[in-house]
C-alpha cells in the first residue's frame, strides 16, 4: 500500500514475492524490499533496488501514474539490482535500462562493484559522494555513504524517512565476511545512524523482521547492534 500523504511525496515500500515476482521463488526466499520514491504533482519516480522485475515494478508505479525517472542503488549484490546469485540469474537494472533510459545513481566507490555484477557500462551510472541530494520533481534525496556491508554502501534520506538497504535491519545489521566487506567501517557507519533523528522511520533492505518498518527511537533501543555500540 502507498503510505499516506498530505504532501507531493509518493512513497511505496514493495515486498519481493508479494507485491512483485509473484511467484519467484527466489524473490519470495530472498524478501528484499524495493522502494518508490516519487514527487506526485510531477510524476517522476525513482526506484531503490529495482531486481527480480523491473517490468513489473514500472507497471506498479505507472498504476499509480507515476513514471520511473531514474534508480537508486543501495550497493553492489545481485538481489538489490540484479546479476548472478546462488547459481540463479537476477533480473535488475540492466533489464530496467532496456525498457526506459534512465540514470542509476550509485556511490563512488561501489562503481567497479556494480559494473562487474550487473554488466551495466559505467557510463550508465552516475557516481555520488556522501551527502550528495537526488532530486526527484520537488522532493529532495540525501545520499549517505554507510559502507560495511560492502565498500559503497549507501541509505537514503527523504522527509523523515530512511531507506537502510542492507547496512542497517530492523534487528541486526549487514553482514560483514562477504566480498567487499570491512567490519571495522561498519562499526563506524553503525554509529553514525546511531544519531539519526528517533523520529526518522527506518525502512530496510530485507523484511528480516515481523515489522516492516519502525522509528529509530525504536529500532535504537530494540537492536541488539545498538546496545553494543552505545554500550561501548
Amino acid at each position: 500500500m502507498a503510505e499516506p500523504n498530505d504532501d507531493r511525496l509518493y512513497f511505496r515500500q514493495l515486498l519481493s514475492g508479494r507485491d512483485f515476482a509473484v511467484g519467484d521463488q527466489m524473490a519470495t526466499q530472498m524478501v528484499n524490499f524495493v522502494y518508490a520514491i516519487g514527487d506526485r504533482a510531477t510524476g517522476e519516480c525513482l526506484l531503490v533496488d529495482p531486481a527480480y522485475d523491473p517490468a513489473g515494478l514500472i507497471e506498479t508505479v505507472a498504476a499509480d501514474g507515476l513514471r520511473v525517472s531514474g534508480v537508486l542503488a543501495t550497493h553492489y549484490h545481485a538481489d538489490h539490482i540484479g546479476g548472478s546469485i546462488f547459481g540463479h540469474d537476477i533480473a535488475g537494472i540492466a533489464g530496467l535500462l532496456d525498457i526506459v533510459s534512465c540514470p542509476i545513481h550509485v556511490q563512488r566507490d561501489e562503481v567497479p562493484w556494480i559494473t562487474r555484477t550487473t554488466g551495466v557500462d559505467e557510463t550508465d551510472l552516475h557516481a555520488h559522494d556522501s551527502g550528495d541530494v537526488v532530486t526527484v520533481g520537488d522532493v529532495e534525496i540525501q545520499l549517505v555513504h554507510t559502507p560495511g556491508h560492502t565498500p559503497g554502501s549507501q541509505c537514503f534520506l527523504v522527509r523523515g524517512k530512511l531507506v537502510s538497504g542492507d547496512t542497517l535491519f530492523l534487528d541486526g545489521c549487514g553482514r560483514t565476511d562477504l566480498p567487499g566487506s570491512n567490519h571495522t567501517l561498519m562499526i563506524d557507519s553503525l554509529k553514525r545512524l546511531s544519531k539519526v533523528d528517533d523520529d526518522v522511520v527506518l525502512y530496510p533492505g530485507h523484511r528480516y523482521s515481523l515489522a516492516s518498518s519502525a522509528n529509530m527511537g525504536a529500532v535504537k533501543k530494540s537492536n541488539y547492534i545498538f546496545d553494543q555500540l552505545l554500550g561501548d
